[in-house]
């Protein structure tokens, strides 16, 4: 096993390399840039991002304000949309801030070079390194992840067991209904109706709606901080949970529905053992291999990209709140940072996937195999 291990650490590399270079090549065409921004702002005229006047058939800056070619570039060369009327010197000096006087390739090894150190660098905008605002985000991202994962699998396994045991009953029938119903649902929708309904919205004030702890959080005794902190991760929590539990729910209950139909099932009941025995000393360990596969992407999703919408009905500043203000604002620094950190925490829960399904069940071997 440690030899696998070895294998797949090394094999992060190219995949993180691969990433990356995707993620930057596709946005040296991404319209508007940082310093098309900043231009936008002094001619009063910034919605976020804007579009480049001019063109040609090369590269361009990242965020796409560079000139053709990728190097660099001056008012003779290209245009900005805001530019009219400012010294030509000092957009370069704008270009030299942001690192774009450099050609495209060289940028990108130099933002690898910093990356393998974890350094991130300054965010263009808000003027504080970007390692500094992703710290500050984390326990929002953390908490709605982590509970929300544990949330689910809490839910879907007992539900998804019980539904194969129960297959075809009206029990399995109503909760398949309800689970469609949840599935079909946006999150954000039940946010919205979960705020109207308990957080003052037109009915009962009970649940907060905003942040993650009170404002006298840091005057609580510990188990009130506790309480504190759990009664604001209701609301939230609830309409993440609403829809996420339900794929996980109908794979285990099919995972469950297949091995109880195998022959070593029919043997294990044929020798006498409860059906308690049968399914949780022999038909858990494997249908749960299929359920394990899935949670690297469900840890994923919850922890980053399930979570804008919700941070935003909720004022919950998190890493993907942060995430989509940074490229709507082309605040690069930030967007390739949270991109590498993410794509490397998911390729570390891939391992740890499994690692798990050995775990579970020692007749797995992938040191025998090719990586």
């Amino acid at each position: 096993m440690g030899a696998y291990i070895a294998k797949r650490l090394l094999l992060m590399i190219p995949t993180l390399f691969g990433i990356m270079l995707i993620s930057f090549a596709i946005i040296q065409f991404a319209p508007g840039g940082p310093v098309e921004r900043v231009l936008a702002q002094l001619a009063g005229t910034d919605v976020g991002a804007t579009a480049r006047i001019g063109g040609g058939t090369g590269g361009g800056e990242v965020g796409g304000g560079q000139a053709p070619g990728g190097a660099g570039g001056s008012e003779g060369s290209f245009k900005y949309r805001g530019a009219q009327g400012l010294d030509p010197e000092f957009i370069k000096k704008l270009e030299e801030q942001f690192g774009f006087d450099k050609p495209a390739h060289e940028r990108f090894f130099i933002m690898l070079k910093n990356y393998a150190t974890f350094d991130f660098g300054q965010s263009y905008f808000r003027d504080v390194p970007v390692l500094q605002l992703i710290k500050e985000k984390l326990p929002v991202s953390i908490s709605l992840g982590l509970w929300l994962t544990f949330v689910s699998y809490a839910i879907s396994i007992p539900l998804g067991v019980a539904k194969a045991v129960h297959d075809g009953s009206k029990f399995d029938v109503w909760t398949s209904a309800v689970i469609i119903v949840g599935y079909a649902i946006p999150s954000f929708l039940f946010a919205i109706l979960l705020v109207v309904l308990f957080a003052g919205g037109s009915f009962w004030n009970i649940f907060p709606l905003r942040g993650l702890v009170s404002d006298n959080f840091a005057d609580l005794s510990w188990w009130e901080k506790v309480l504190d902190y759990a009664w604001h991760l209701v609301l939230p929590l609830t309409a993440l949970a609403v829809s996420s539990f339900a794929t996980m729910t109908l794979l285990t209950k099919n995972s469950f529905l297949d091995e109880i139909k195998k022959q070593y099932v029919t043997t294990a009941r044929a020798k006498g053992l409860t059906e308690k025995r049968v399914l949780y000393g022999h038909v858990f360990r494997n249908a749960m291999l299929i359920v394990i596969a899935g949670f690297p992407g469900a840890f994923i999703s919850a922890f980053f990209a399930g979570s804008l919408l919700i941070e935003q009905i909720f004022s919950l500043d998190g890493l993907g709140l942060l995430g989509f203000e940074a490229a709507v604002n082309r605040d690069y620094p930030v967007v390739f940072a949270t991109l590498y950190i993410f794509s490397l925490l998911g390729l570390f829960m891939n391992l740890v996937t499994d690692l798990i399904y050995t775990w579970i069940d020692p007749r797995i071997d992938f040191e025998s195999r090719q990586v």
